[in-house]
């Protein structure tokens, strides 16, 4: 495999300023990332893409950086761009501009000839690190001692890697998103008793308090590192969700107190949160919803509104940048970018685009058969819900 790019030896400017942390318009949202890379690298990046033409399809997630956005043949969700990826299969040479754990989606999702190449592998996702194979098979081995594992229906969210994805295939669950995370658990309660919902603690929460009227007590949170998910046998057995000790990064930096200090700065504002946020977050907040929801909300929303977002400031940035006609701001005073969303920048893009318009596929990311089998299992199913 060609070695990544020596960013060294590329002509990049980091010079910038941070706007106004204080400012409540959304033009002037702190956390300015620097300037985009040399314009030459714009230039080359238009080259390498239009010389492999039909052959390439580019997907760019909401969270990315504008620089690489603008080359996105289509942006979206992980679910939503990797269903585009195997709906593109004429296009050979699929470029994720998203994290590790969608690369793997599409290839798992794409016809054999397709080729999936990450710009930079080391665009993670520190949510889905926080579930490994070992870690959940161990916990499946408590439920068994418990003997509730016949009962429990594995669901796991889009943001998890391949093995967690097998695993829950292999074990009768299905992959959910923040938009369909409801209907999952509609479907799961119906084939079980009890769901093991993996890895994001919050949005399992939330949605089987909020949406599936169930209470806090019904909830308990395994913990990976602790004996036995530091749960004792009855509280197991007790449980209606069995929730992973994950989070988001981004997501889980927001608190109350971000949301009482924005309603005292701005009256009238409408707080809009991701679900991924604390169940504290989402109970203060107006409105509650997936990274396409908040996008369609604020398409909607009448002009002059004031909305503070909490989810990732590059898309809350490009949708102040979207609706000057109203007041769009980040929730919280502290800049929030998604540190691994960012690895993927202007100069890697085009280190990827002309290797693969020179023949050389770079960074692929390929998943095993037999993973890639259950993994597709549990994608199905989601695919299948009602």
């Amino acid at each position: 495999m060609t070695a990544a790019p020596d960013l060294g030896n590329l002509p990049l400017l980091f010079l910038g300023s941070e706007a106004d942390p204080g400012s409540e318009r959304g033009v002037s949202c702190p956390g300015d990332l620097p300037p985009a890379s040399d314009p030459d690298l714009v230039e080359r990046a238009r080259a390498a893409k239009a010389a492999l033409g039909d052959r390439l399809f580019v997907l760019g997630h909401h969270y990315q950086r504008d620089e690489v956005v603008q080359f996105a043949d289509v942006t979206g969700d992980s679910f939503k761009l990797a269903r585009e990826a195997a709906a593109r299969p004429e296009a050979p040479y699929i470029v994720f501009c998203g994290v590790h754990f969608m690369a793997e989606s599409a290839d798992i999702l794409t016809a054999g000839h397709q080729q999936v190449v990450l710009p930079d592998l080391g665009a993670g996702c520190s949510m889905a690190d926080m579930a490994t194979y070992d870690q959940v098979e161990e916990c499946w081995e408590v439920l068994e001692d418990a003997g509730v594992a016949d009962d429990v229906v594995p669901v796991t969210y889009m943001n998890s890697s391949a093995d967690i994805k097998a695993f829950v295939g292999r074990h009768g669950g299905t992959v959910c998103t923040s938009s369909n995370a409801k209907r999952a658990l509609d479907w799961a309660y119906g084939q079980g008793g009890k769901v093991l919902f993996l890895p994001d603690q919050h949005l399992g929460r939330n949605t089987a308090v909020l949406e599936m009227g169930l209470s806090l007590d019904d909830c308990v949170l395994y913990s990976p590192h602790r004996p036995d998910g530091g749960l004792t046998t009855e509280r197991i057995r007790d449980a209606k969700m069995l929730l992973w000790q994950g989070h988001c990064s981004v997501h889980g930096r927001f608190s109350k107190a971000s949301v009482d200090d924005v309603r005292s700065r701005v009256p009238g504002v409408n707080v809009l949160v991701h679900p991924e946020c604390k169940h504290e977050v989402v109970l203060a907040a107006d409105r509650i919803g997936s990274t396409e929801y908040i996008i369609k909300t604020l398409d909607a929303a009448p002009a002059g509104s004031s909305w503070a977002i909490g989810t990732e400031l590059n898309l809350v940035r490009r949708l102040a940048s979207a609706h000057p006609d109203k007041n769009v701001m980040f929730l919280d005073r502290t800049v929030c970018f998604c540190s691994t969303m960012n690895r993927i920048d202007l100069p890697h893009l085009v280190w990827s685009l002309e290797s693969l318009a020179a023949g050389n596929v770079v960074n692929q990311i390929k998943v095993d058969e037999e993973t890639a089998h259950y993994a597709r299992r549990a994608l199905d199913q989601m695919l299948a819900l009602p």
